[in-house]
């Protein structure tokens, strides 16, 4: 809850009742953004292949209403059902959070195109699509908050991640792009670019690095953190989800199509 103030009059700003879907929200940055919201009075639909179970149980227990959507974020009309059953089961989209993702490494020449399609998608264009069809709503009510997962893969780049780094650089471009057409709105749109965080995602290369090092999963994870991270500690996902709720509130109005980094420093060398 936020304190704002109008004519010298104290008026308490709360989320509690607002509703937002969090793409991929099973597991990981999403799952801890849903809990994050719903300890805010946040009303959520769930998304992703993850424990969907457990996910579910957990929002929940934050004494909100919860709903799942099973869309593939790869598929344009199932992204499209999902906007409208969310607006459906809980009357509005006031919050949309963009965080489904893949990966794969390889070189450009061995990287496949199936992969690269994949992750140009779900990463890239799911963003798109989601804001297309949430954007209406929002507008019409003058308030809306769209927020992209970027990564710090938007602003600097890393070899064997062609179409990561390229959709994350795409994101942050969809980022602003949102931000300026919506620029006399009270709808914002931004992104958040995290450093290592140790999700599923980042523990299989952490797993693979160990196995083809010959070495253990904590030395795999301190020198993976190490290499680019000049904290040497990994971000949290709660770390994140704060930030975000932070976006939401209304200190944050006025932060506009802003790449926000959490990532130990590491863009800053």
């Amino acid at each position: 809850m936020h304190d704002i103030y109008l004519n010298s009059e104290k008026i308490m700003f709360s989320l509690k009742g607002k509703t937002a879907l969090v793409t991929g929200s099973t597991s990981g940055i999403g799952l801890a953004m849903a809990v994050a919201l719903a300890k805010q009075g946040v009303n959520i639909m769930a998304n992703g292949f993850g424990e969907k179970d457990a996910a579910i149980a957990l929002i929940k227990s934050c004494g909100v209403e919860v709903d799942y959507h099973g869309a593939d974020m790869s598929k344009p009309d199932q992204i499209e059902d999902l906007i409208k059953q969310t607006e459906k089961r809980f009357g509005a989209l006031d919050i949309l959070i963009n965080n489904a993702g893949i990966q794969h490494t390889a070189n450009v020449e061995d990287f496949p195109a199936d992969q690269w399609d994949a992750i140009i998608a779900i990463n890239l264009s799911s963003a798109f699509h989601t804001s297309h069809h949430a954007l209406p709503g929002m507008k019409k009510r003058n308030w809306g908050r769209i927020i992209n997962i970027a990564s710090v893969h938007g602003l600097v780049a890393s070899t064997q991640k062609a179409a990561y780094v390229a959709a994350k650089h795409g994101i942050i471009g969809l980022t602003k792009v949102i931000a300026l057409e919506n620029a006399k709105t009270g709808v914002t749109c931004n992104a958040i670019c995290p450093g290592w965080v140790l999700t599923p995602l980042v523990q299989k290369q952490v797993d693979a690095r160990a196995q083809r090092e010959g070495i253990s999963n904590e030395e795999a994870k301190n020198a993976l953190v190490s290499e680019k991270q000049p904290s040497g500690e990994f971000v949290s996902p709660e770390q994140l989800a704060a930030l975000a709720v932070f976006l939401c509130g209304p200190d944050a109005s006025e932060v506009r199509g802003v790449a926000w980094n959490m990532d130990g420093g590491w863009t800053a060398q």
